[in-house]
């Protein structure tokens, strides 16, 4: 039996994380999601995927702002910034045979059940905030409470002016290949996304303000008006499973290492999407 199983937030350039990841049982017949914040950059993906591709039949790949991130040391070297940094990455997915945001939805099946598994990347606008907040005050908004989120140093938006500007063009991008989207024989949609598609969601009581950078309103529709079995995301680094308007919404961030208790496998924190949802802690199935 296939299952789709999911994590994120793996974060590989902390070095207990990239030995977790090393450690992962093998699922050979199963696919995997991975919803962003592999490392910062391609050198910590290619070293993701080349450890994990192997141990599935099928990676799916939506981006996270550190594997976008384009570091001091980085653009000394030249490499590429904003959309030509992602598009390295989904070339170097592409190496593996992973599944990017760019790609054709694919259909992951076990016999019985199937779902179309769509990939996104959608950035965030800074609309998550209080309607009392004009969008010219946002980062100064966060800036008070002393929250400024690195990706306004590492995080180029070339050719886009702004990160707003380039959030807009990838919805506009994801609702027209949504839009075309067919399902048959009673099939549903797995949308994976690095950010929240709802606002009400980012639940951060410590850093309330860091919603700035969590994602955007103009997604908030998209369970609903697709035909939605579940959403995958992460970036928060707050595990956890909610409905939506009768949609499953799952947060499956493995983590930073002080975030995560002492003695637990990486396998434990693969959450089963199909066929039957399954939390953390109980996807058993590694060999």
């Amino acid at each position: 039996m296939s299952r789709l199983l999911a994590i994120s937030d793996i974060h590989i350039n902390h070095v207990a994380n990239q030995e977790a990841v090393a450690s992962l049982g093998n699922y050979r017949d199963d696919w995997l999601i991975l919803a962003g914040d592999i490392g910062n950059g391609p050198d910590d993906l290619r070293t993701c995927l080349e450890s994990l591709s192997p141990r599935f039949a099928q990676i799916v790949w939506a981006p996270g702002n550190h594997d976008l991130w384009t570091l001091p040391a980085d653009r000394e070297r030249g490499e590429p910034v904003g959309v030509a940094r992602y598009e390295q990455l989904v070339s170097l997915c592409r190496r593996f045979g992973v599944l990017t945001p760019e790609d054709p939805f694919a259909t992951w099946t076990d016999g019985s059940d199937s779902a179309i598994v769509a990939p996104l990347f959608t950035l965030y606008d800074y609309s998550f905030r209080p309607r009392s907040v004009a969008a010219g005050d946002a980062l100064q908004w966060a800036a008070d409470a002393g929250i400024v989120c690195a990706d306004e140093h590492f995080l180029s938006s070339a050719p886009f002016p702004t990160l707003p500007d380039w959030c807009h063009q990838r919805i506009r991008y994801s609702e027209q290949r949504l839009d075309e989207v067919t399902p048959t024989d009673g099939q549903q949609l797995v949308l994976v996304n690095h950010y929240p598609l709802v606002e009400q969601l980012v639940r951060l009581p410590r850093i309330p303000r860091f919603s700035l950078w969590c994602g955007t309103l103009r997604t908030s529709q998209w369970h609903t008006q697709y035909d939605v079995d579940a959403v995958v995301y992460g970036h928060l680094h707050i595990r956890s499973s909610d409905i939506v308007d009768g949609v499953r919404f799952e947060e499956v961030s493995f983590g930073y290492p002080n975030q995560r208790r002492s003695g637990r496998t990486i396998d434990s924190y693969l959450v089963q999407i199909k066929p039957n949802p399954v939390p953390a802690d109980r996807c058993k199935g590694a060999s």
